[in-house]
């Protein structure tokens, strides 16, 4: 008997959830498998453009060797599954807190575009919008 892949929306979570994990752990590693090698992610504050994969985990490498490191966490509140293609659409709320101390540092909201792999769902485009 084979193993059923999780439902989009249960699938997406968890690798949401490895996401924040590795932001938090500043794993590099665990980063760059739920990344499409094309991922793009537009930041919220300045609208820069950080475009693939290569270019995204150098950013995080700079951010985790920060002076003042942040922690992002991103909380999913809808994931759409397309019924027509292998791709969703996660809609949540960020926030990034400083590593020392705890204190908010910035925060908002963000929408994911997810595109399924094979067994794997890899974010492909992510664009943020800092509200505090």
């Amino acid at each position: 008997m084979t193993k059923a892949a999780p439902l989009p929306d249960l699938a997406i979570r968890l690798r949401r959830t490895a996401f924040n994990r590795a932001l938090a752990e500043a794993d590099l590693a665990a980063i760059g498998p739920l990344l499409a090698p094309n991922a793009i992610l537009v930041t919220g504050t300045d609208s820069a453009v950080i475009s693939g994969r290569k270019a995204q985990l150098l950013a995080w490498k700079r951010e985790f060797t920060a002076r003042e490191r942040t922690i992002y966490t991103r909380t999913p509140d809808t994931i759409q599954a397309s019924p027509v293609e292998p791709i969703a659409l996660e809609q949540g709320h960020w926030q990034g807190l400083a590593a020392e101390g705890g204190a908010a540092v910035a925060s908002g909201t963000y929408a994911a575009k997810w595109r399924r792999i094979g067994a794997d769902w890899v974010i492909e485009a992510e664009i943020y919008l800092t509200l505090a």
